[in-house]
């Protein structure tokens, strides 16, 4: 907090002498150094390294540098007289794989080239890495940008860490960097050590590498967090992941994206591939890769395939990561958030290697595992209106022209539906659903909003019958307000929560669960709260 004030103070005073300079010219000077001193203030309230946009290759983008000028013009002079007046190295062997390094110039090439450095980790924001691909050294770079004097955040220091495991196992070694190689790198370098030895104390391991690196020191509040961490045994290798792919999902993009997936994935993860088949469905696959005890089995399709693969995981440590390759990708728009539907591969990749995960609540229906929903009436039709040619056709659409199939049709039924322990009710209705989790896109599960997959309930949600279309708009009109005020009007839909849920019928029901079409003479749906550990997005 220290340094956040301290450039406010020093932007205040920037500002006052912008003010009381009668040249124009110095006072733009002023005002620009006092600007960029006020975001970097900004930026260590918030420990928001990534205000530099620096890059995973380690460039900073050329308007950040424009906008940071003064700040990083001061940075640069202040780093290369520290440099140049170092009592240490610039480069330091810390054990047979691990060095420790200050910021790295290119005449630290040949020193990098001696001592047979492979790959560099370089945990600046504030500084430009060397752009490692014009010097034709095989080396493999990586940023994690922290800012001076502060720590990494929980997933940076996962992957930073996860990182340099998975270089080290390949024989390689590895440098850590930071500007003078005192604090940033340090924690980082400690915090991998403890890693390998979750018994050793941190002084110790700090002890260890100050008799290399005598001007290795962490700061208070470096030091606590360290201390933190450590006891709290979150300094962990998860690095041994699966990926189980179905070729055939969707628009059978895994062959257009696999190299992309597989090249991202390998820099982190000790990556095994296994591919469904008719033979061998993603339930099969999971069972194989659980027996090897890995820390992520990865699901590459759709949702289908995601349901699979979970099913193995219900109940257990393993991390479930999800890239959506199918056509609706309905659970990762969920735990992803809207830019899964633009970039789904990069951004489930990015969020894999950060590594945040989430327990998150499952349910069961006729005992099939259901992560979303199951739907009776509009949202059956729709699906089964949709068959895979369609899709492979026109995408997500092919739902769309379900729904509109459907719609036309407005086909109510009558259900006896117990809540609980609760009386059974008839319902009259064309559309029932009873939901997990459902994107704010599926409409006819947002009565109360959209679902939380984490209350530990599930969301009920049905429609009145009306002979005229227009009302039935209306009642689809009122989900949508719903859906973006998550709040319930209770006019021409109707919602409840429950743990468990049952639908009988005098006929046999049709229903879709997950995306796929079922039928059942009862329908039996029960929550399993926080079962599934899933990587998503980081949640309040």
């Amino acid at each position: 907090m220290w340094a956040a004030v301290s450039y406010l103070v020093t932007a205040l005073v920037f500002i006052v002498l912008g003010l009381k300079v009668n040249s124009v010219y110095f006072a733009v000077a002023f005002f620009w150094t006092a600007l960029s001193l006020i975001l970097v203030s900004g930026a260590y309230f918030f420990n928001a390294g990534k205000i530099f946009r620096k890059r995973e290759n380690g460039v900073i983008p050329f308007y950040i540098r424009w906008a940071f000028v003064p700040f990083l013009l001061g940075a640069q002079i202040y780093n290369a007289w520290s440099r140049k007046h170092d009592k240490v190295p610039p480069i330091q062997q810390i054990n047979d794989n691990l060095f420790l390094a200050c910021r790295l110039f290119p005449s630290d090439i040949d020193t990098l080239k001696e001592n047979g450095i492979t790959a560099i980790l370089d945990v600046t924001c504030e500084f430009d890495g060397l752009e490692w691909t014009s010097t034709q050294e095989n080396i493999s770079y990586l940023n994690i940008p922290v800012l001076d004097h502060s720590v990494p955040t929980h997933s940076q220091l996962n992957q930073a860490i996860n990182w340099i495991h998975h270089h080290i196992k390949k024989d390689r070694r590895v440098v850590v960097h930071c500007a003078l190689g005192r604090g940033r790198s340090v924690f980082v370098m400690a915090a991998y050590l403890l890693s390998q030895n979750k018994e050793a104390d941190v002084h110790d391991i700090l002890a260890q590498i100050k008799e290399t690196r005598e001007t290795a020191n962490l700061n208070k509040r470096q030091l606590r967090h360290l201390v933190k961490r450590h006891r709290r045994g979150e300094l962990l290798i998860k690095n041994k992941a699966y990926l189980i792919a179905n070729p055939v999902s969707g628009t059978k993009l895994w062959s257009e994206k696999e190299h992309l997936i597989v090249t991202r994935l390998s820099a982190y993860y000790d990556l095994t591939i296994l591919k469904t088949t008719p033979e061998q469905n993603g339930i099969t696959l999971a069972k194989q890769a659980i027996e090897h005890e890995p820390d992520i089995i990865i699901a590459c399709g759709g949702d289908g395939t995601v349901t699979e693969v979970a099913s193995v995981l219900v109940g257990t440590s393993c991390r479930l990561g999800i890239i959506p390759l199918g056509t609706a990708n309905a659970l990762a728009h969920v735990l992803m958030g809207i830019k899964s539907k633009f970039i789904p591969v990069e951004q489930a990749c990015d969020l894999i290697i950060d590594g945040q995960t989430n327990l998150i609540d499952t349910a069961y229906c006729n005992n099939d595992l259901m992560l979303l929903l199951i739907g009776i009436g509009f949202e059956h039709a729709m699906i089964e209106k949709a068959d895979r040619e369609s899709k492979n056709k026109s995408g997500q659409l092919a739902y769309l022209n379900g729904f509109l199939h459907s719609f036309g049709e407005n086909k109510a039924q009558k259900l006896m539906v117990k809540l609980d322990d609760n009386e059974p009710e008839a319902i009259n209705t064309n559309s029932f659903i009873v939901a997990n989790a459902a994107p704010f896109t599926t409409l006819l599960a947002q009565g109360g909003g959209q679902p939380d997959h984490r209350d530990g309930l599930l969301d009920v949600n049905w429609l009145t019958p009306n002979k005229d279309n227009e009302t039935t708009i209306l009642s689809i009109a009122e989900l949508m307000f719903s859906s973006i005020t998550q709040t319930h009007l209770a006019i021409n839909s109707h919602y409840t929560n429950a743990k468990r849920v049952e639908i009988s019928a005098d006929q046999t029901l049709d229903y879709v669960i997950d995306g796929e079409v079922k039928s059942a003479d009862k329908v039996v749906v029960s929550i399993h709260p926080a079962s599934l550990n899933v990587i998503c997005q980081e949640q309040n």
